[in-house]
């Protein structure tokens, strides 16, 4: 059975502030209300809503402001995270919204890894779209450069498939040359040096 809630603030997918929307309980028992983000819609609460309306959306809006000029020096940022990965490109663990959030800290900005929306971990090599959401209602993309060393990350940067790159040119290591004469298990003699 559906409960009902008034949003305090915006909520992606759901409504803006002061819509009273119909939500599960347990999202609305271990999200909503515990975040300070809605309350239950009775008579007493929606009375101090509307008496707290102008002061809540004064406060969304100050808050909106201070995001959009944070947004301003992130957007379209490109953070390079250093990764061990096998030769297939799968990471040997993985890139987490922690992780993203922390490489933006120390290029002096100030996320929480709550505001990384990451649906999924980052398992593989190359270019990833991050979306960082600084507001409910100001979120930019930031792009993460997942590489092994910083010189594939500036060759992915530039656009080089790195993977694709390695499998076209013959990486093997050591060759020799064959005689094709020789019986299978002759040892061809060795050059002589005139």
């Amino acid at each position: 059975m559906p409960m009902q809630v008034i949003l305090l603030e915006r909520v992606e997918k759901l409504g803006s502030i002061g819509d009273v929307v119909n939500v599960k309980p347990g999202f609305a028992r271990n999200y909503l209300l515990p975040r300070g983000k809605a309350l239950r819609a009775n008579d007493a609460n929606k009375a101090k809503f509307e008496a707290d309306r102008e002061r809540i959306e004064k406060d969304n809006a100050d808050k909106r402001v201070a995001a959009e000029k944070a947004s301003q020096t992130l957007k379209g940022k490109t953070i390079v995270l250093i990764r061990q990965a096998s030769d297939a490109g799968q990471l040997y663990g993985s890139v987490a919204a922690r992780d993203i959030a922390d490489a933006l800290n120390a290029d002096g900005a100030h996320i929480h890894k709550n505001q990384v929306a990451l649906a999924v971990p980052i398992k593989t090599l190359g270019l990833h779209k991050v979306r960082v959401v600084l507001h409910p209602e100001v979120v930019i993309e930031i792009e993460a450069n997942v590489a092994r060393s910083e010189d594939e990350a500036d060759l992915q940067a530039q656009g080089v498939n790195v993977l694709a790159d390695m499998f076209e040119k013959d990486v093997s290591g050591f060759t020799e040359a064959r005689d094709p004469n020789l019986e299978p298990g002759e040892i061809a003699a060795e050059p002589s040096e005139a």
